[in-house]
C-alpha cells in the first residue's frame, strides 16, 4: 500500500463464513447523509512560508534509513528512500492532499478524466505543454505506453513487484496532438488515479534490461524539480540537485543529501551539525523539546546521571574516598567517565535549542494481527474474544497522549480519519467488553480451573535469535518496523490449518466455584497465546504496547508467551511464514483501497505445489464476501458505490477478527528552526521545489501548521 501516492504499494484468510449472527453487521453510516469519513486528525507541520521569504540555494541535509537498493519503485527492493528520491526526480499524475486524497498534479497535467464507458472505459490525460524530461524530450503517449507494457505482467521478463490496474489496460494511444494520452481498459478501473505515478521515462520502461538494472544506482533522465546527481552507497548518500529543465516553480534548495544514519544517532548527529531534518524517535524528541525551553523553566534532568539519587551520589563519593584502593579507583575512573558524559551531554543539549519538533500523525496504523491458520484463534470465537477484551482506547493514549497528539483509535482496516473511503466500521466486531468476551470463551469451550496436562519444553520461537520472555514492560519509546513489511507478494506456506478440536460447553455455562484465578483450559490445554515482538532498541513502544494487551487478554483468562526476536527475522520468519499467534505491525494507509487492501485481506487460497498463497494477507482469515466486495468496488466507476462497498467490506473484516487496528502511528521530525515547507507531512505529497531555509530576518508564515497542528 503507498503513501503519498508513490512508491510500490503494499499489496489471506482462511475460516468459513461467520454464522448469521456473529455476522450481523450494523447499518454503514455511509449510509446517510452525514459524511463519516471526517477530518484528518493531526494536520502537516512543516512550518510554512510564502516562496519569497526564502533563501535562494542551500543544501539541506536529510537524514534516511538507508541508500536504496533500487531507484526503481516498481521493484520488489524498493524502500521509503526509493519512494522519496521518485517524488522529488520524477512526474507523478496524482498526488496526495493534506486528508489523503488523490488530486491532480498541475506541474504535469492539464486535466485528466474518464471519457467513455461504453463499450470500454477511455481515460484521457491533457499533459502540461511545457513538461519535458531532463533531456529536452516531451513527456507523451510513449512513456505512458512502455510503462504499461512493462507493468502488465505479460511479459515475466521484466522483474515487477506488482501489476495492479496496468493489468487492465487494454491500449494506451496518442490522442488527437502530443500532448494527449489516451488509455483503454479492458476492464472497468474505478483506481485509475493511481497509475503513472510515478512515470519513469520510456528509457527505463522500454526493456526488460533496462527495467530490471538501467534504474537501479542512476536515474539518466528525470522530469522534477531535482535530478540525482550521485549515488554513493560507500558513504551512505544519495545527492539530488536542482533540475534546470525544471518548467515550475525552480527549486529553492541548491541540493539536497540524503544520509543514511540510524535512527538511535539521529539527536548526536543534529547536535554536532551534520543534519538539518531527521524523523526521529520519541526519545529524541523530548531532548530537543527540553533543549528549546528557557534553561530557568524547570525543564527536567536528563542526559548521564539524571537517574542518580542524593543517595546515590553520596555512596558513589564514600566510594571514591574510601579505605579500599582498588574500588575507590575504579569508582574515580566511573565518576571522571559519568562527568565527561555529562558535559558532552549538555554540549548537544545546547546545539539541539537550534532545532524543533514538528509532530504530526503517520499515514500508517499499527494493528494487533491474529494467525488465523492454527491453535487456538482458528475458531473466531477466540478472535473475537481477543478483540474485546482490548481497550483501544487505552491502547491509542499509552503512545500518542505523551506526544501531544491525538490519542484516537483507527475505526476501519481500509483507510484512515480524513480519507475519502474511511467510516469507523468497528462497531461490526464491539468494543472492550469483558463479560462478553468470556462469554464467547465460554462458548468456544475454554473454561477456568480444567485439567490442564504437563507439557514437553517447548523449543525457541521459530527463526534466528527466537527467545521467550516475562519481561514484556520496557518503557516503550519509539517507531515500529512498518519498513519490514513485504512488497513481493510472494507466496508463504503456511503452516497446517489444524483447529483447536473440542467438545464446546454450553453457552453460558459458567466457571466452576473458586476457580476465578484458574487459568483457562480445554482438552487438557491452557488458552495461551505466543506473542511475537522484534527486540531491537527502535521497537520499545511496540513492547510496551503489547505489555497492555497481555494484562488485558489476562484479565479474561487468555495468557500470552512473549517471544522476542531479531528485527531481521521478525517480518520474514515469523509473520510472512505463519510462526505467531498474536503480533503488531503497522500498514501504510493508501488512497485507493479497492486496488491495494485486496492483497492484504484476500482470503488465502492454495497453491500448485501445495502451498497456501496468502499474498499479504499474514494473518490467513479471509471471506469469499469480501473478497467479492473489493472486487465489485473497483469495478464501480460510481465513486460514491466504490466507496459505500469498501466500507462494507470493512465492516466484514472487523466481523472476523483477524486483525485489529489500533492507532495511527506518530510522526515526529526534528527540523533547524529556520528550516521550513518541511517536516512531519501527514498524508500529504512533500513539494521539493518550496523546502528551504529562510532569509536573514524574515519569518514563517503564521497559521496552524507551524505549530504541530490538530485539525478542527
Amino acid at each position: 500500500m503507498s503513501q503519498h501516492g508513490v512508491g510500490p504499494r503494499a499489496v489471506t484468510r482462511s475460516v468459513a463464513f461467520l454464522t448469521a449472527g456473529v455476522l450481523a453487521v450494523p447499518a454503514l453510516a455511509g449510509c446517510g447523509s452525514e459524511d463519516p469519513s471526517g477530518k484528518p486528525l493531526a494536520g502537516q507541520d512543516i512550518q510554512p512560508a510564502p516562496r519569497d521569504r526564502i533563501t535562494d540555494g542551500g543544501t539541506l541535509r536529510w537524514a534516511v534509513d538507508s541508500v536504496p537498493d533500487t531507484l526503481n519503485t516498481f521493484q520488489s527492493d524498493a524502500d521509503a528512500t526509493t519512494t522519496r528520491v521518485a517524488q522529488a526526480v520524477l512526474p507523478s499524475m496524482f498526488r496526495m492532499d493534506a486528508s489523503g486524497r488523490p488530486e491532480r498534479n498541475a506541474d504535469y497535467l492539464e486535466s485528466a478524466k474518464v471519457v467513455d464507458t461504453e463499450p470500454k472505459q477511455v481515460v484521457l490525460y491533457k499533459l502540461n505543454q511545457q513538461a519535458v524530461w531532463s533531456d529536452g524530450r516531451e513527456i507523451g503517449a510513449a512513456d505512458f505506453a512502455a510503462q504499461w507494457r512493462a507493468l502488465s505482467g505479460k511479459d515475466t521478463a521484466y522483474w515487477t513487484a506488482r501489476n495492479a490496474g496496468y493489468d487492465r489496460i487494454q491500449k494506451i494511444e496518442r490522442g488527437d496532438n502530443a500532448l494527449e494520452v489516451r488509455v483503454t481498459f479492458s476492464r472497468p478501473y474505478a483506481d485509475w488515479r493511481s497509475l503513472f505515478s510515478p512515470l519513469y521515462p520510456k528509457d527505463v520502461m522500454g526493456t526488460p534490461d533496462s527495467f530490471n538494472d538501467g534504474a537501479r544506482m542512476k536515474l539518466k533522465v528525470s522530469a522534477g524539480p531535482f535530478t540525482v546527481k550521485e549515488t554513493d552507497r560507500e558513504d551512505g548518500e544519495i545527492t539530488l540537485a536542482r533540475n534546470p529543465r525544471w518548467w515550475g516553480e525552480p527549486a529553492k534548495l541548491s541540493e539536497i543529501v540524503l544520509r543514511t544514519v540510524p535512527r538511535d544517532k539521529r539527536a548526536s548527529e543534529l547536535a554536532a551539525g551534520t543534519l538539518d531534518l531527521a524523523e526521529i524517535d520519541p526519545a529524541a524528541a523530548r531532548r530537543i523539546t527540553v533543549a528549546a525551553r528557557p534553561q530557568a523553566s524547570g525543564s527536567p534532568l536528563m542526559g548521564p546521571g539524571a537517574d542518580r539519587s542524593a543517595a546515590d551520589s553520596l555512596e558513589s563519593w564514600a566510594v571514591a574516598n574510601g579505605s579500599d584502593e582498588e574500588a575507590a579507583d575504579e569508582e574515580t575512573v566511573a565518576r571522571k567517565k559519568l562527568r565527561r558524559a555529562a558535559v558532552r551531554y549538555a554540549r548537544q543539549q545546547q546545539a539541539l535549542g537550534g532545532f524543533e519538533v514538528r509532530k504530526s500523525l503517520e499515514p500508517a496504523y499499527t494493528q494487533l494481527a491474529l494467525n488465523g491458520a492454527e491453535g487456538p484463534l482458528t475458531d473466531e470465537r477466540v478472535r473475537r474474544a481477543v478483540a474485546r477484551a482490548l481497550d483501544r482506547k487505552e491502547l491509542a493514549r499509552v503512545v500518542l497522549k505523551p506526544l501531544g497528539l491525538p490519542a484516537v483509535p483507527v475505526g476501519s482496516h481500509l483507510a484512515l480519519s480524513g480519507q475519502a473511503a474511511y467510516a469507523d466500521n468497528s462497531g461490526a466486531l464491539g468494543g472492550q467488553d469483558t463479560k462478553e468476551a468470556q462469554a464467547l470463551l465460554a462458548d468456544a469451550g475454554w473454561v477456568r480451573g480444567g485439567p490442564v496436562k504437563e507439557e514437553k519444553k517447548k523449543e525457541k520461537a521459530a527463526g534466528p535469535e527466537g527467545e521467550k520472555s516475562d519481561d514484556s514492560g520496557e518503557d516503550n519509546k519509539a517507531h515500529d518496523p512498518a519498513g519490514h513489511l513485504a512488497h513481493d507478494g510472494k507466496q508463504y506456506k503456511a503452516p497446517h490449518q489444524g483447529g483447536a478440536p473440542g467438545a464446546y460447553a454450553p453457552r453460558g455455562t459458567a466457571a466452576p466455584a473458586n476457580q476465578e484465578s484458574a487459568p483457562l483450559a480445554k482438552n487438557g490445554k491452557p488458552l495461551t497465546l505466543r506473542f511475537v515482538l522484534p527486540s531491537g532498541p527502535g521497537s520499545q513502544t511496540l513492547r510496551t504496547v503489547a505489555d497492555r494487551i497481555s494484562r488485558m487478554l489476562e484479565r479474561v483468562g487468555i495468557g500470552t508467551e512473549i517471544s522476542k526476536v531479531s528485527d531481521e527475522s521478525y517480518f520474514k520468519d515469523h509473520i510472512a511464514s505463519g510462526q505467531y499467534d498474536l503480533a503488531l505491525y503497522s500498514w501504510p494507509a493508501t488512497a485507493y483501497p479497492a486496488t491495494d487492501a485486496r492483497p492484504v485481506y484476500a482470503k488465502p487460497v492454495p497453491a500448485a505445489d501445495g502451498s497456501l498463497n496468502v499474498e499479504q494477507n499474514y494473518t490467513r482469515v479471509g471471506t469469499d464476501q469480501v473478497d467479492q466486495l473489493f472486487d465489485e468496488a473497483v469495478a464501480t466507476l460510481d465513486e460514491g458505490e466504490s466507496r459505500s462497498l469498501i466500507r462494507k467490506a470493512d465492516s466484514r473484516i472487523w466481523a472476523a477478527a483477524g486483525s485489529i487496528p489500533l492507532f495511527q502511528r506518530p510522526q515526529l521530525f526534528a527540523a533547524r528552526k529556520n528550516l521550513v515547507n518541511t517536516g512531519a507531512f501527514g498524508f500529504g505529497t512533500p513539494v521539493y521545489e518550496d523546502m528551504g531555509f529562510l532569509k536573514k530576518g524574515a519569518k514563517p508564515a503564521s497559521g496552524p501548521s507551524a505549530k504541530g497542528s490538530t485539525a478542527p
